[in-house]
């Protein structure tokens, strides 16, 4: 039976306190390739920190959610994401 589960994640450069918006279906993998400096974008960046993350069980509603996040073009809106989804994890 083949998974759908895919995800919606923020990374934040510990470097320069940046932002990075992402989406996959393997998170521990896709964090793995952000952290050993295989993502050309966030390799600069490192060292990461996973500071927020969604699961959804189809591919397209991630692909939707991720377009969503990154059309804010708001550091406040994603520091407000990181807050309120911390505040549900305690």
């Amino acid at each position: 039976m083949k998974n759908n589960t895919c995800f919606v994640y923020i990374l934040q450069s510990k470097k320069d306190r940046s932002f990075y918006v992402g989406q996959c279906n393997d998170l521990d993998r896709r964090m793995s390739k952000h952290f050993d400096g295989f993502s050309k974008y966030t390799a600069s960046k490192r060292p990461l920190s996973l500071v927020y993350f969604e699961v959804f069980l189809s591919r397209s509603e991630a692909i939707k959610r991720e377009r969503q996040i990154k059309k804010t073009k708001s550091r406040k809106y994603i520091l407000q994401l990181i807050e309120n989804w911390r505040k549900d994890w305690q």
